[in-house]
C-alpha cells in the first residue's frame, strides 16, 4: 500500500483519522498521468471513492497555498445521486477541508430551499447537491457557476438509472468549458462512455477491480430458510453474529414496515429507512445508527448505495435483490476501509435457482448452510457474557461494598444465577427453526454441490467442436447454459468482444445446462484472462478460467435413422386406383324391401307432397290503408289476429294501441315550444 500524497492540511486531517495507506483507487486518481486531467473512473462501492476525489481536487482548489480564500463564488461542485450519498459526502469533505478553511454547502432535495439560497450567498468553497435541486438554484440564479474549476459526478451510472440524465447534461452545459470533469461510477455503461466522450476533454481512464470473487473484505453465506420462517431467520443471524450495527434489506416498503414492528416487538434497536419517509425522519434514522441509540436497519434499495455507517459488519438480505449489481451494492455497506463484513443471503426453496444465478453473475462464492440455531446462540450467550466488559472494568471500593453485602446475605451461586438472567433480559430470545433440507417445511433436499436441476450426475452437454486449435488451447467457462437459452451464435461474439479476440483464437464450444466451456488459444490466454476479470455491463455474464481442463465430454453424434433397414420385410408401397380403373367402383345401394318391406324400395318412391296453405288470408295493415274508419284495436276482431304480431305502430305505451295511425302517425314530430323573448333574462 502506498502512503497518501496531500498537501499538508488534508494529509493533517488524514492523519486524525488515520488514514495513513492509500486504496487503489486514490492511488489510481494521484498518478502523475492523471494530474490535472478529466477522469473516467470506474470502481466498486466501499473503494473509498469520495477521499479519492477530495483529494483530486485538491490541487485545482488550494494550488500552492495552504488555506482557501475567503469564501464566495464556489470552486468545486458535486452532484450525487440521493440525498442521502450527497449528505454523506458533505460530511466527508467538511473534515477533509477542515484545516484548509473550507466552506462546505449542501443542496439536497427534502430540505428548506430558502435556507441553501442564504448559505449560497454567504459564499461557499465547495457545494454537494442532487441533480434536481442543483439544477434549480441554477435556473433561479442563486447558484453561481461561473467560477467553478472542478465538477465530480459521483455514482453516475445511478443517476442515469433514475432518470437525471437531462439534470446531468444541463450541469455540465451551463459550467465554464474550463473545468475539470471527474467522473465515477461503479460500472462504465456505454451511456456513461457516451457522455465522458461529448462532456470530457482527454479524459484519463480508470477501472479498478474489486478482485476476484467480490469484494474481497466480504464474507457471502446463504443460509436456507422455509417461507414462514424468514423472520426467525432474521432474529437468529442478528443475535449470532451481534454486529455493532447492521442492515436488513426488504423489497418493498411494506415489508419495511412489517420487520421493522417485528425487531422492536422482540426488542431490538431498530430503524426504518426507505421511500416514503421525509427528508427530516431519514437523517434521524441515520443519526440514531451513527450515535449507537439504534443498531438495526430495516431499509429498502434506497440504502443500497452511497451510506457509509460506522461498524456495520452485518447485511443481511430479507429479499433477495434484483440483478447482481444491487447484491454488489448493498453487501458493500459492509466491509469498507479494510474492515471485515458479512453479507447473509435467506434463500427460501422456491428462489434458490435465482440465488446460485445471482451469485455466479455477481462473481461471488457463497457458502451455503442452514440458518444458526437457538443451541447455538445461547452457547454464545455463555462465552460472550464470560468476556463482557462487565468483568473486566476497574472495581471502584463502591462496588466492593455492596458486592459483600449480597455475599452475606446471599449465596455466591445465587447472585451469579441473578447476574446470569439479567444479562439474559437484555438480549432478544432466539427462535426454533426447521431446516427445510432435512424435513423440514419444504419438500428442497437438494445438496448445494449438486447440480442445480438436483442431478448428481453432471449433465450432458450440447453443442458444435470447432476446428482445433493449433497452438494448443486454454479452458474457460462462462456461467450461462442451455438452461437460459444459450447458443453459439451470440456466445461466440460475446467472447470475442469481452476478451478482445478474434474468432480464429476460439476452438470448440460445449453448452451445458447451467454453464459454457469453451477453449481459447494459448497465445492469447493470457490476455483473455486479464480482460474478463470483471463482468461487463451489457451482458453480466461470468466467465472463469479452468485450469484442469474440460469438466465434461462432448456426447456422441446422433446418428440419422436408417428407413431402408427399418422398413426391410414390408410390402412395397402401392399406389391407390384411379376412379377410371375397375377396382373403383360405387358399390349398389342396399335394397331397402329386405328390412323394410311395409315401404317402396327406392325406384318406386314418389316425391313429397307439400302441405297446401290456409286459403284464410292474413290481416295486414297495407291491405286496409282505405278504411278510414276502422280502428286498430278493432282491427283484430274484424280481420282475425295479426299474422305479425304487435303492428308497427305499437311503441310499447299503454295507449299506442289506442291511436288512430292516420291521425297521429308514428314520424310525426311534436311542435316545438315558443321561446317566451320576454322573460329571457
Amino acid at each position: 500500500m502506498k502512503s497518501l500524497p496531500a498537501s499538508p492540511p488534508l494529509a493533517r486531517a488524514l492523519a486524525e483519522r488515520n488514514y495513513h495507506d492509500a486504496t487503489p483507487v486514490q492511488s489510481a486518481v494521484l498518478a502523475p498521468d492523471a494530474l490535472g486531467r478529466d477522469l473516467l473512473v470506474s470502481a466498486q462501492t466501499g473503494s473509498g471513492k469520495t477521499v479519492a476525489y477530495g483529494l483530486a481536487i485538491a490541487n485545482d482548489l488550494l494550488g500552492d497555498d495552504e488555506r482557501l480564500p475567503r469564501a464566495g463564488t464556489p470552486l468545486a461542485l458535486i452532484v450525487a445521486p440521493t440525498r442521502e450519498l450527497a449528505l454523506q459526502v458533505h460530511r466527508e469533505l467538511e473534515w477533509l477541508y477542515a484545516y484548509a478553511g473550507a466552506r462546505v454547502v449542501s443542496c439536497v432535495g427534502g430540505m428548506d430551499p430558502q435556507r441553501e439560497k442564504r448559505e449560497l450567498e454567504a459564499g461557499a468553497h465547495i457545494v454537494v447537491g442532487t441533480p434536481g435541486r442543483l439544477c434549480d438554484h441554477i435556473r433561479r440564479k442563486r447558484l453561481d457557476v461561473s467560477g467553478l474549476k472542478a465538477v465530480v459526478l459521483d455514482e453516475a451510472d445511478e443517476m442515469l438509472d433514475l432518470g437525471f440524465r437531462e439534470d446531468m447534461e444541463f450541469i455540465l452545459e451551463t459550467t465554464p468549458e474550463t473545468r475539470r470533469t471527474l467522473l465515477f461510477s461503479a460500472t462504465l455503461p456505454r451511456a456513461i462512455v457516451n457522455m465522458a466522450k461529448q462532456y470530457q476533454q482527454d479524459a484519463f481512464r480508470v477501472e479498478v477491480t474489486g478482485g476476484e470473487g467480490g469484494h474481497a473484505d466480504i464474507d457471502y453465506r446463504a443460509i436456507r430458510v422455509a417461507p414462514g420462517d424468514v423472520e426467525h431467520a432474521v432474529v437468529n443471524v442478528l443475535r449470532f453474529y451481534e454486529s455493532p450495527t447492521a442492515i436488513v434489506f426488504c423489497g418493498t416498503r411494506n415489508a419495511v414496515n412489517h420487520l421493522q414492528a417485528s425487531l422492536l416487538e422482540r426488542g431490538f434497536s431498530v430503524v426504518a429507512l426507505s421511500g416514503e419517509l421525509t427528508q427530516n425522519e431519514r437523517t434521524k434514522a441515520l443519526q440514531a445508527l451513527r450515535d449507537g441509540r439504534a443498531r438495526i436497519c430495516v431499509a429498502t434499495d434506497v440504502a443500497a448505495r452511497g451510506l457509509d455507517l460506522p461498524n456495520l459488519g452485518l447485511v443481511i438480505h430479507a429479499d433477495l435483490p434484483n440483478d447482481p449489481e444491487v447484491l454488489q451494492h448493498r453487501s458493500g455497506r459492509t466491509g469498507r476501509a479494510g474492515k471485515k463484513g458479512v453479507s447473509v443471503l435467506l434463500v427460501v426453496p422456491a428462489r434458490r435457482r435465482r440465488a446460485e444465478l445471482l451469485l455466479n453473475l455477481a462473481g461471488v462464492d457463497a457458502e451455503w448452510g442452514v440458518a444458526p440455531a437457538a443451541e447455538e446462540i445461547r452457547a454464545l450467550d455463555q462465552q460472550r457474557m464470560l468476556q463482557d466488559s462487565l468483568f473486566s472494568d476497574e472495581t471502584t471500593e463502591e462496588d466492593r461494598v455492596l458486592a459483600r453485602a449480597l455475599l452475606a446475605e446471599r449465596s455466591a451461586e445465587d447472585v451469579a444465577a441473578a447476574l446470569a438472567r439479567l444479562y439474559r433480559a437484555r438480549l432478544p430470545a432466539p427462535e426454533d427453526i426447521l431446516d427445510p433440507g432435512q424435513g423440514g417445511r419444504s419438500r428442497e433436499t437438494r445438496s448445494p454441490q449438486r447440480d442445480m436441476r438436483g442431478d448428481e450426475r453432471a449433465p450432458a452437454p450440447r453443442g458444435k467442436s470447432r476446428t482445433a486449435l493449433p497452438e494448443g488451447s486454454v479452458w474457460f467457462r462462462a456461467g450461462i447454459g442451455s438452461n437460459k437459452n444459450a447458443e453459439a451464435r451470440w456466445l461466440l461474439p460475446m467472447i470475442c468482444r469481452r476478451g478482445g479476440i478474434g474468432k480464429q483464437d476460439i476452438g470448440a464450444i460445449r453448452i451445458f445446462d447451467g454453464s459454457t466451456e469453451f477453449e481459447i488459444s494459448a497465445a492469447v490466454a493470457d490476455d483473455f484472462a486479464a480482460k474478463i476479470k470483471r463482468p461487463d455491463k451489457e451482458d453480466n455474464i461470468r466467465i472463469e478460467a479452468l485450469p484442469d481442463g474440460p469438466q465434461g465430454a462432448m456426447p456422441p453424434a446422433r446418428r440419422k435413422p436408417d428407413f431402408k433397414s427399418k422398413n426391410k420385410g414390408k410390402p412395397a408401397y402401392q399406389d391407390r386406383p384411379s376412379r377410371d380403373d375397375k377396382a373403383y367402383q360405387s358399390k349398389p345401394r342396399h335394397d331397402r324391401t329386405s328390412f323394410a318391406p311395409d315401404k317402396p324400395a327406392y325406384d318406386n318412391e314418389r316425391p313429397r307432397e307439400h302441405k297446401k296453405l290456409s286459403g284464410k288470408k292474413s290481416w295486414h295493415p297495407a291491405d286496409h290503408q282505405g278504411d278510414i274508419g276502422v280502428r286498430l284495436d278493432d282491427a283484430p276482431a274484424r280481420f282475425g289476429k295479426p299474422k305479425h304480431g304487435k303492428t308497427p305502430d305499437r311503441r310499447g305505451s299503454p295507449d299506442a294501441g289506442k291511436r288512430d295511425r292516420f291521425e297521429t302517425p308514428a314520424f310525426t314530430k311534436k311542435p316545438k315550444k315558443k321561446k317566451n323573448k320576454k322573460n329571457r333574462f
